[in-house]
């Protein structure tokens, strides 16, 4: 009987010692975590000034790192640019080479993403809750909101969005966005 009760604590003590061992590490972290692309993503983001966490974020809630994505309203790839977006973006001089059909390029689709990102990110003075917002809802939307204090920009009333689309979007990016600082 003392044998089974000590090799029951010892079985206890070494599953404590492992789960402790895998909740101080991030390798746990990183598997419920993970980022692909992660080079692309972060030359896209030295290049445009804006968080590499941020835009795997921004991805993991658009397409979970699926390039192959298109959503019913038509936004394209990896960060589920939207067809207008990208043709505004195709004038801007680093990208009047690329065509829509690029946007099925994960590389080329994640530098249009997060160069628009940037651009909202610039326009709303580094608010990151309404750049987010923004890419889901477009920076007309949130200007509207913003300016007839709908809203007033801050993750705690996010509730506050009109849209319920965009409520749930800015949420989750923020989460995800959280879990990979916490993790990377």
């Amino acid at each position: 009987m003392r044998k089974v009760r000590r090799k029951r604590w010892f079985a206890l003590v070494l599953l404590g010692m492992v789960l402790l061992l895998f909740y101080r590490s991030n390798w746990l972290g990183r598997v419920i975590y993970p980022i692909e692309y992660r080079e692309e993503i972060e030359q896209a983001s030295a290049a445009e000034k804006v968080d590499p966490l941020l835009v795997a974020a921004v991805i993991r809630v658009e397409s979970n790192f699926r390039a192959d994505r298109m959503s019913p309203k038509g936004a394209v790839g990896i960060m589920q640019v939207m067809p207008d977006t990208a043709q505004w973006m195709f004038e801007r001089e680093r990208f009047r080479s690329y065509k829509l059909e690029d946007l099925q390029d994960p590389l080329k689709n994640i530098r249009v993403g997060t160069a628009y990102l940037s651009l909202l990110h610039q326009q709303f003075l580094h608010n990151q809750v309404i750049a987010v917002a923004s890419y889901n809802a477009g920076p007309g939307n949130v200007n509207k909101w913003l300016s007839n204090d709908t809203w007033d920009g801050r993750l705690e009333t996010v509730e506050d969005i009109p849209f319920g689309e965009t409520r749930k979007y800015v949420s989750k990016v923020m989460y995800y966005y959280k879990k990979y600082r916490e993790v990377y």
